[in-house]
């Protein structure tokens, strides 16, 4: 089913804000998972986001993550993954298969999880309602993705389809199961090639690292088994290119966004790590635009 408020920010609901120095309020905030997004929401932190601290990092290579810790202003530990829950906001940019690991120690806490594999949530909807019985909130940032307050806005009325077509190059799907388990040769392809068509719930078991766009798209309005998704693979393309689709009783309109893929990961597009720190600005910011 759609999942209510899912990019909201707002002031935080759990958590209480913590005294810095000089009287100022502040918002403590754990990563969890070091890698391409982690490191750059990391970066963004410990140059100085405003009502927010940078207070513990984990990850799968502690001594990796010890050594760039080192080149921080303000260097934090790196810790296990449960222990991320003692900051107010906890933010998962590690691979899906940990969501729970993080997620459930921390709403069980009554914190803030930000969520960017959002794929995830589809086989663990039971953080919703742990989020809901002890206080703590769950929040999944655009990303890659533009227009999910328009789509959550829409969703307060009726909504009568959502189309997402995806077109990403031939590096971003490598490895995918879909791919892997079918033998698709995209090395060597010439042309652009549709390798899926159906619902975001079934392009999220096939393309985990690719389609969080889909399953935000699909919690923010008619749910993931009524929004329908192209997947197709191009060699033409440089970026991850999303159009959408969008019909409803109080409007139809029509989005695209190209994204830069990351240096670090190509699946993961540049702007995601962006899209995190403007949803963590939004908590403790005096002003906010957008639904």
């Amino acid at each position: 089913m759609p999942l209510r408020g899912a990019t909201a920010g707002g002031p935080p609901m759990g958590p209480k804000r913590r005294m810095a120095d000089g009287g100022n309020q502040v918002l403590t905030v754990a990563i969890g998972g070091f890698g391409a997004v982690g490191r750059q929401v990391g970066r963004r932190l410990d140059e100085g986001v405003p009502g927010l601290r940078l207070t513990a990092v984990s990850a799968r290579d502690k001594e990796r993550a010890a050594s760039a810790m080192a080149e921080y202003a303000q260097p934090v530990p790196v810790v296990e993954l449960a222990e991320l829950a003692a900051a107010d906001v906890v933010v998962e940019c590690a691979p899906a298969t940990v969501l729970t690991r993080i997620a459930e120690p921390a709403l069980e806490a009554g914190r803030i999880v930000v969520v960017i594999s959002a794929g995830a949530l589809l086989a663990n909807e039971d953080l919703f309602e742990l989020a809901a019985s002890h206080g703590g909130r769950i929040i999944v940032p655009s990303g890659a993705l533009l227009g999910l307050d328009a789509v959550s806005a829409a969703a307060e009325g009726t909504i009568e389809s959502v189309r997402m077509e995806t077109r990403k190059p031939i590096a971003g799907l490598l490895g995918a199961p879909f791919v892997e388990e079918r033998g698709i040769d995209l090395e060597n392809l010439q042309e652009p090639l549709l390798l899926f068509e159906g619902s975001a719930r079934e392009a999220a078991a096939g393309f985990p690292a690719n389609l969080n766009v889909a399953v935000a798209l699909s919690f923010a309005g008619i749910g993931p088994d009524r929004t329908m998704v192209q997947i197709w693979a191009d060699p033409g393309v440089t970026r991850n290119t999303h159009s959408i689709e969008v019909i409803s009783d109080s409007a139809n309109f029509s989005m695209k966004i190209e994204n830069l893929p990351s240096e670090e990961n190509p699946r993961t597009g540049t702007i995601t790590a962006l899209s995190v720190i403007a949803a963590l600005r939004r908590l403790t910011g005096p002003v906010r635009f957008g639904t």
